[in-house]
């Protein structure tokens, strides 16, 4: 039972972590029909931010958390205005291959920017063991469960009850109606750019803090993006669940089938979950974009 409740726990903290970056996927898909596949590289990058800024001020974890959010918002804000927003009326597709090629970039830039070795991220909290019941746990991970909570109850009450949100929802329903209303669809895909890297941010630099930083910790926006598809590519909620159900599918299979499946049980429980729903558990069943 001991064992269970460890790999349960530890499934749902890297599952949490893919669900931050899930819900970062949604957000842009929802608001705009672009799949970000620089998602990864951005958690990367707002991590490695964090660790510089940590290495400056003796971990302080209030600096820290305020530098690595406000740096992932003017970034996600800047690649929108510099990058995404000029191709605008070019066909999709186009625009998906500028986010790789985002992605490629950030990649690269890690080496060249700082280097090519893993580091620990230490701001002073993350890394106390607890015990629960007879297992033993990390704060850290723990603490990633509760913020990934925290950020579905908070993108929930945002979407239903306040007046961007439910522009945002307009916007991804139908944005020329939605600019006839008078709602600024740019100016809510900046919005959508800066919260899907804020969230990434989050992701990557609690994943530091937890395991640690280094140049590989992109693969993160390709297990995040399973976890969007489960959940449904246009559901922001359910793409966080997506990443819960996906994290402790993998530790569980690791633990108790084989760990050479635990990469793999996932996608298999995607190609299952998708061959009877396939838009995903919570996704809507028609997705259409004029």
């Amino acid at each position: 039972m001991t064992y269970l409740l460890e790999l349960l726990i530890s499934g749902l903290s890297i599952g949490a972590i893919y669900g931050l970056i899930a819900m970062g996927f949604a957000i842009i898909y929802k608001s705009t029909g672009l799949v970000n596949f620089a998602q990864g590289e951005i958690a990367m990058i707002v991590a490695y931010v964090a660790w510089t800024i940590a290495s400056h001020v003796n971990g302080n974890i209030f600096v820290v958390a305020g530098g690595a959010i406000v740096f992932a918002c003017v970034f996600g804000l800047g690649i929108e205005r510099l990058v995404i927003r000029p191709m605008i009326g070019e066909p999709i597709f186009s625009t998906i291959m500028v986010t790789i090629g985002i992605a490629v970039v950030l990649r690269s830039s890690i080496v060249f920017l700082w280097d090519a070795v893993p580091h620990s991220l230490d701001v002073g909290i993350g890394n106390k063991v607890l015990v629960i019941g007879e297992a033993r746990v990390r704060s850290g991970q723990l603490g990633v469960i509760a913020l990934l909570l925290i950020a579905i109850a908070g993108f929930y009450a945002f979407f239903r009850w306040s007046r961007f949100g439910v522009a945002m929802r307009a916007v991804a329903s139908d944005d020329r109606t939605a600019m006839l209303m008078g709602v600024s669809a740019a100016r809510v895909q900046a919005v959508a750019w800066a919260a899907s890297c804020v969230i990434a941010g989050i992701a990557g630099v609690m994943f530091a803090i937890i395991h640690e930083l280094s140049p590989t910790m992109f693969v993160l926006g390709l297990k995040a993006f399973p976890a969007t598809i489960l959940g449904g590519l246009d559901s922001v909620l359910g793409s966080a669940l997506g990443g819960f159900i996906m994290g402790a599918v993998e530790n569980l299979t690791g633990g108790y089938v084989s760990p050479s499946m635990k990469e793999v049980s996932g996608f298999i429980v995607i190609i299952v979950i998708l061959m009877v729903r396939p838009f995903g558990l919570f996704g809507e069943r028609r997705i259409e974009r004029v």
